[in-house]
């Protein structure tokens, strides 16, 4: 009888414990107001709205450990959110009006572009101290994504035509890369050889090749192309289009569009589920998520959230 009731509670505890692992959280920073949506995605429905009053727009999720991080534009924060909790647990000061915010591979570093004071943070992930503003020509940096090999940061200025090329080890910029107008959204490869970069005036996207530090295509993504989202293969990028409302996917080895996926109003950025299945756009203008399947490549459903979400995050 013991051994049976010992097996049962065995398979209770297994059996939880799947359930909460089959179903991640999806967090999304709504700058217009001053919230953050949690989507369970078991349910793709809101089950929790954080009040967090001005301006959260960068949003990334921790790659190993229970965490969300988001950034306050108006009040220059830094937030460190608890996923199970669903509170800020920690907070630190940025740089002048704070944007995008990424979380290296191996959760060393977090950088944060700085818009008004045309910087990038270097924030050591531990302690969410500064360790040093470093400044770029681009004026109005929008994203500061670091390489997977932690050796550069690519850094895109909404006034601008170039891509800033940050040395890490040296932490200062060390070159710039010419690509269209207004560069906004860019993401790195896994193996860290190809950067994709999506021009919004251009309505264009720039593989660039990382050893050379040169532009090897130009592909016509959709009408003001901006956020951008790499799958973890390596061998797809999603680019969303905030003028016709879509999300492009592009073949990176062919260098072409495969298919253009209608979504919402004014997609923004972008995020892959762990299990890779599907892809969370934020819809500035429709005030909501697209899910989209990434088998089939199409939306599968629309979640309304709060004013102008910005981006996404998944644990």
């Amino acid at each position: 009888m013991k051994k049976n009731l010992l097996i049962s509670s065995l398979l209770l505890s297994c059996t939880l414990s799947c359930l909460t692992q089959a179903a991640p959280l999806a967090f999304v920073s709504n700058e217009g107001s001053g919230t953050v949506s949690v989507i369970d995605l078991a349910k793709n429905a809101v089950v929790n709205t954080m009040e967090l009053s001005g301006k959260p727009r960068g949003i990334f999720a921790a790659p190993n450990n229970p965490f969300i991080f988001v950034t306050e534009f108006t009040k220059e924060q830094l937030l460190k959110i608890d996923v199970s909790t669903q509170k800020i647990v920690q907070q630190a000061a940025l740089g002048k009006s704070p944007e995008a915010i990424y979380v290296s591979k191996d959760e060393k570093w977090i950088t944060v572009a700085n818009e008004d004071s045309n910087s990038v943070s270097l924030i050591d992930f531990s302690t969410l101290k500064t360790v040093i503003e470093i400044p770029v020509q681009g004026k109005n940096p929008e994203h500061a994504v670091m390489s997977p090999d932690n050796q550069w940061i690519y850094v895109s200025a909404e006034d601008s035509d170039k891509v800033d090329v940050i040395d890490v080890q040296l932490r200062k910029q060390v070159s710039q890369i010419q690509v269209g107008k207004r560069p906004r959204g860019i993401g790195f490869t896994p193996d860290a050889k190809t950067v994709i970069v999506a021009c919004e005036i251009e309505s264009k996207t720039y593989l660039i090749d990382v050893s050379s530090k040169t532009v090897k295509a130009v592909i016509n993504t959709g009408l003001r192309s901006n956020g951008v989202s790499i799958h973890p293969n390596g061998k797809i990028a999603y680019v969303s289009n905030g003028g016709d409302g879509t999300v492009a996917v592009i073949d990176i080895e062919k260098q072409s569009v495969l298919k253009t996926i209608p979504v919402g109003k004014r997609p923004w950025n972008m995020a892959i589920t762990p299990d890779q299945k599907k892809l969370l756009v934020a819809n500035g203008r429709s005030n909501s998520v697209t899910v989209i399947n990434l088998d089939s490549n199409e939306a599968e459903t629309e979640i309304s959230v709060g004013y102008l979400p910005w981006g996404v995050a998944i644990k």
